[in-house]
């Protein structure tokens, strides 16, 4: 209310100053009808006004908001990896039945190209993967989940991850994951039917979640070659590799 009210004395002060000046105008020069020719000069030039400042400057400053928002937001991305998304790739990858279409399809390398990137993160949305997990494994997953719960959460505290939809698809699939594996007690004691249907859970979320490294890694080779470098020598999808540098 109190912003509203500002605006409007600020509105009427402006006014008022610009009544002042043209009565100051009239006082000293006595002649209305330059007085009039000036005003309907500048009246004609508003809307070019109104259309330079309003709309090329308003889109320009509203651009630049933009890019900075999205910089803000691959920094958080960038710490979901590093701190749950990493881990829970490499705890799915272990149930993967097919671990030679992940060394085959997304054995990322230093010299991939942008394009190649883009084309594995669209491929693991599309692909139907099949996760076949035990009971050791998946109570480890839920050990884990439990643990970065309170991370996730405070994750959606941030609004602009409204801005990314592939990574909000991600928080979805992985908060519903984790809610799955909390409500049961005991994972060693689940019927193999329940076990299967939590399959579907960890798939979903599988999927999502590389094609949105393959995103995070398409932005680290643009922008920060050097955090690309580190992403690429530690796959979460490639068991044999580690993140030292070999000659």
């Amino acid at each position: 209310m109190r912003s509203k009210r500002w605006r409007l004395w600020f509105g009427l002060g402006l006014l008022a100053i610009s009544g002042v000046l043209f009565w100051v105008h009239y006082l000293t020069f006595h002649d209305l009808h330059h007085l009039g020719i000036f005003t309907l000069h500048d009246l004609a030039f508003l809307p070019l006004e109104v259309l330079i400042v309003t709309l090329l400057l308003h889109a320009m400053i509203e651009g630049r908001e933009h890019k900075e928002m999205l910089q803000k937001l691959n920094m958080v991305i960038g710490a979901f990896f590093s701190e749950v998304g990493g881990d829970l790739l490499e705890h799915l990858s272990y149930f993967d039945s097919k671990p030679e279409v992940l060394k085959a399809t997304y054995d990322v390398g230093p010299g991939w190209t942008d394009t190649q990137l883009k084309a594995a993160a669209a491929d693991a949305v599309a692909r139907e993967f099949h996760l076949q997990p035990d009971r050791e494994g998946t109570a480890r997953l839920r050990e884990f989940m439990i643990t970065k719960r309170q991370f996730l959460l405070r994750l959606l505290e941030n609004q602009n991850l409204l801005e990314n939809e592939g990574f909000t698809d991600v928080l979805w699939a992985v908060f519903h994951l984790g809610d799955e594996l909390q409500r049961r007690d005991d994972i060693m004691t689940v019927p193999e039917s329940d076990l299967r249907h939590m399959a579907g859970d960890m798939e979903r979320a599988y999927g999502h979640l590389i094609s949105e490294w393959f995103e995070h890694m398409r932005h680290l080779k643009k922008s920060y070659p050097y955090l690309y470098s580190l992403g690429v020598r530690g796959n979460p999808l490639d068991f044999e590799e580690g993140v030292e540098v070999h000659e």
